[in-house]
């Protein structure tokens, strides 16, 4: 080789490897809880408080994408008439937290609201993610800036996603935009085995600003899955800002004895403003600690003190009718067949049964206790036991808040060729544009079936 073209050829791989580095979350010099990307701060234009859904997307790639997608697209076409307007109920979403495959239809949706049933398709569900990823991932250009320490492979597919889907967005756009559904996009932290939610309330934890924070890098985070994807890294700047701890917390950690989920919670969250300890977060698919989307706002629910308290915190809870929860379960429980042969199970087999087997446990105790909670919140409503003089002027005069969980999976399908068929679909990022529409058209049956779905537009028929 040409020694001229040698060196030429090295100093532009020191000066690439050199330049790579992940753009860094930005820190901010003060807190403020009535400013920033918060549920609180969005507007209630053509979106009622006395309506409000709550939407879970779990993981599961495009599988999850696509069936997420699909209950959207059936909440598009399902009109309904309340507080005397016709609407559409996608029109009522107030709430999507995501995770994994389930956060990009959620953060394409919660920055481009329609827009999603014209281009989500050719942008995503259609398009074979894998394989560009891999692309890149064998490019010489990122040979050298994969070399870099801060530098990987989900800094490059963060790149990717920001390309071809969110188009420079961050998380101030949607603040910007100020119209529902609030964005919840879930990770797991690396060093706590815990949710991280990206919101600005844990960013104003690390005394950081989430309104310059790409979509594209929560996505990425959020969808990180160990092994095939690195860690997202966001720096922690605690103690640099006037941070104003939450009173839950403090609360939480005023009784050193005290072992309840708030406790345990508030514990992990102050890990994070002993910033000389802990300067940096690394985190992986949000699946890894929550595959359903559900366990981060459960979570802060009763954290903040139970339902009431939270609904109090966010509305005007006396205007508050009806509580509603659907959850898009993309999970699936394939034979394998391990227990038909005398050979053990590979090595590879046996690091994704570690994974997946917890999983679907943590994800059915997961929606068990979210229905528990659900029918005690319903009794505490109609007993009266709240504090609120407010509220029980309300719980006198005979008003009801009514939840409903509704669940969306595709082992509610009937037995039969169509459901062996969706099952049997790969957690990938590749899918045919056929099992997409397939997988739409489900989603679309199973919300039409539910039987808690048909009970919730009965009740709101009767009360109009």
């Amino acid at each position: 080789m040409n020694p001229v073209f040698t060196r030429v050829l090295t100093a532009a791989a020191i000066l690439a490897t050199g330049c790579a580095h992940y753009p860094e979350n930005k820190a901010i010099e003060k807190t403020n809880p009535a400013v920033g990307y918060r549920f609180k701060n969005l507007s209630k234009d053509n979106n009622t408080d006395s309506l409000q859904i709550f939407m879970a997307f779990s993981g599961g790639g495009t599988r999850a994408a696509a069936l997420s997608y699909g209950v959207l697209e059936e909440l598009a076409r399902t009109e309904v008439t309340w507080e005397g307007q016709s609407k559409r109920l996608v029109d009522e979403v107030d709430y999507i937290s995501a995770v994994s495959g389930g956060s990009f239809t959620a953060a394409y949706f919660a920055l481009h609201r329609d827009k999603i049933f014209a281009d989500f398709e050719k942008d995503f569900l259609n398009r074979n993610i894998q394989s560009a990823l891999m692309w890149r991932l064998l490019s010489p250009q990122n040979w050298f800036r994969l070399s870099s320490p801060n530098f990987n492979r989900s800094d490059m597919a963060a790149e990717y996603y920001d390309q071809k889907l969110f188009r420079g967005a961050t998380f101030g756009d949607l603040l910007r935009n100020n119209r529902k559904p609030f964005l919840s996009l879930n990770a797991t932290d690396m060093s706590l085995g815990a949710t991280f939610q990206f919101t600005q309330e844990h960013f104003d934890l690390l005394c950081s600003d989430i309104s310059s924070f790409p979509l594209s890098r929560a996505v990425a985070a959020s969808s990180a899955f160990p092994i095939l994807l690195s860690p997202i890294t966001i720096n922690n700047y605690a103690g640099s800002c006037e941070c104003i701890r939450p009173e839950w917390m403090n609360a939480a950690l005023t009784n050193q004895l005290e072992r309840s989920r708030r406790s345990i919670r508030a514990k992990e969250l102050l890990s994070y403003q002993n910033s000389s300890e802990h300067p940096y977060l690394h985190l992986l698919d949000g699946g890894l600690s929550d595959n359903l989307g559900l366990r981060g706002p459960y979570e802060d629910i009763i954290a903040k003190g139970g339902v009431w308290k939270k609904i109090n915190d966010d509305l005007d809870a006396t205007s508050v009718k009806k509580m509603v929860m659907i959850v898009v379960n993309s999970a699936t429980k394939k034979d394998k067949g391990w227990d038909r042969r005398k050979q053990p199970p590979r090595a590879i087999q046996v690091t994704v049964a570690l994974g997946a087997v917890p999983m679907h446990r943590y994800s059915f105790e997961t929606l068990e206790l979210l229905k528990q909670s659900v029918a005690q919140w319903e009794i505490e409503w109609i007993g009266g036991n709240l504090r609120s003089e407010k509220l029980d002027h309300v719980i006198s005069s005979g008003s009801r808040l009514r939840f409903y969980v509704i669940e969306i999976s595709l082992e509610f399908l009937p037995e039969g060729g169509e459901r062996a068929y969706l099952v049997d679909l790969p957690t990938s990022f590749n899918l045919p544009s056929d099992a997409t529409r397939r997988l739409r058209n489900a989603a679309a049956a199973l919300l039409r079936q539910s039987t808690d779905f048909q009970n919730l537009l009965q009740d709101i028929r009767s009360e109009q």
